[in-house]
């Protein structure tokens, strides 16, 4: 059931509205395919949070729900570069793998990638390869960057073409997790 809280990379990208860390709301959307929107309001500089997002060393820190760790991460961080990330659960050892194209870069501001399910070598497989079936094939992920103070950054998270129905929910669920995660690695502090 861990793997539906957070299914793979960017696959089921959840996104928060947070004034504070742990302030959520989700943004209503169409039944068919609605998009997933998070914000957070990060006590760090743009700078620092979006080397956590693109940094292989960093986002092996943060990558995947609590209980997963990410031990591979590739990240050709440059337009129609791919990134190729495994996310590991940690009680059984399984791997799951994500990949993806960059569509755009707008280094410190946005970011749009393709999201799929892979294998080992980057080829995108179907959600059936783990357990899965009706995801998309592809999917998109836009994330923006915004200095909203001196050392605070507004990071949004949206993920278009995601099914509705339970797998989102624990998707955000998941993504929750990750992204405090990636809160306590840009801001320094320590994982509870």
């Amino acid at each position: 059931m861990k793997l539906f809280k957070f299914v793979s990379g960017f696959l089921v990208l959840t996104v928060f509205t947070a004034c504070s860390s742990s302030e959520m709301r989700k943004e209503e959307q169409t039944q068919k395919n609605p998009d997933i929107v998070l914000m957070r309001t990060i006590n760090a500089s743009r700078d620092r949070v979006w080397k956590t997002w693109t940094k292989p060393e960093q986002i092996k820190k943060w990558w995947g729900p609590r209980g997963f760790s990410a031990p591979v991460v590739k990240n050709d961080l440059r337009s129609d570069g791919k990134y190729l990330y495994a996310m590991k659960e940690d009680s059984s050892g399984k791997l799951f793998w994500s990949t993806g194209t960059y569509k755009e870069i707008e280094p410190f501001k946005k970011i749009v990638a393709t999201d799929s399910f892979s294998n080992e070598k980057g080829e995108v497989v179907p959600g059936d390869a783990y357990g899965m079936p009706g995801l998309p094939l592809e999917l998109m992920v836009m994330v923006t960057f915004e200095e909203v103070g001196p050392s605070q950054t507004k990071l949004t998270v949206r993920h278009s073409g995601f099914p509705p129905g339970e797998t989102a929910k624990m998707a955000e669920m998941g993504w929750n997790e990750s992204l405090d995660k990636f809160e306590a690695v840009a801001t320094g502090k320590a994982l509870r």
